[in-house]
């Protein structure tokens, strides 16, 4: 499985620096140690991997169920480290997945809008994210991706050479609920991860984030 991780980023990166104008910005910001929960907005079936060459840990996504329904899709997701969860309801088997991989160590990747964004503005999210962040404790990694809808074919890429900028924005830790955290409380989370997003990504992308700014003040910088 790392093997095949490891090879599909080495392909992506090669076609990134090929056939686009990739730039990743805050490689600094990831710590090299230790268990982290990466977020990032989501404009472009490539964000998976684009994020795998990016950021410089291996790590494991959560995805979406369907893509685990077939078996060629399910060979390729697995391998690369994903696992499923059912959108739009408590996985509690994606759940505990994830709070293990953590407990080992791992970085867990996640998409809080849970799907793409078709007019690549900010979506609310699901509340998935915040449920583990404050569960585990673990820090918290935003990272901003803009330039990635522009890859729309073969055309796309190579006539156009899209600008694709990865901004990687400081780690942040949400105040721990290991009991069971309410759901206001896990949306004043999700708002507050969403708004680090925002940070990362210039103004025509931030959405229903622009110009907000997290206020819960309990969460604090490594």
């Amino acid at each position: 499985m790392k093997l095949f991780y490891d090879a599909c980023n080495a392909a992506m990166r090669t076609l990134l620096i090929a056939l686009t104008r990739w730039r990743v910005e805050g490689k600094e910001n990831v710590p090299r140690t230790g268990p982290l929960i990466i977020v990032s907005n989501h404009l472009n079936l490539i964000d998976p991997p684009l994020l795998g060459a990016s950021v410089p840990r291996r790590i494991n996504f959560m995805a979406k169920q369907e893509l685990f329904e077939s078996t060629f899709s399910r060979l390729v997701v697995e391998n690369y480290g994903a696992f499923p969860v059912r959108r739009g309801q408590l996985d509690r088997k994606a759940v505990r997945n994830a709070l293990e991989q953590l407990h080992q160590g791992g970085v867990l990747g996640i998409f809080p809008e849970g799907k793409r964004s078709h007019d690549s503005q900010l979506q609310a999210a699901q509340l998935g994210a915040s449920l583990l962040a404050s569960r585990s404790g673990v820090p918290i990694v935003p990272v901003g991706i803009y330039g990635s809808e522009r890859v729309r074919g073969v055309s796309s890429v190579l006539f156009q050479r899209p600008r694709i900028t990865v901004t990687i924005g400081r780690p942040f830790i949400l105040p721990s609920d290991r009991d069971k955290p309410t759901r206001s409380r896990l949306i004043q989370h999700s708002d507050l991860i969403m708004e680090r997003i925002a940070e990362l990504l210039p103004e025509s992308y931030r959405g229903a984030y622009n110009n907000r700014r997290g206020s819960q003040g309990d969460d604090g910088e490594d």
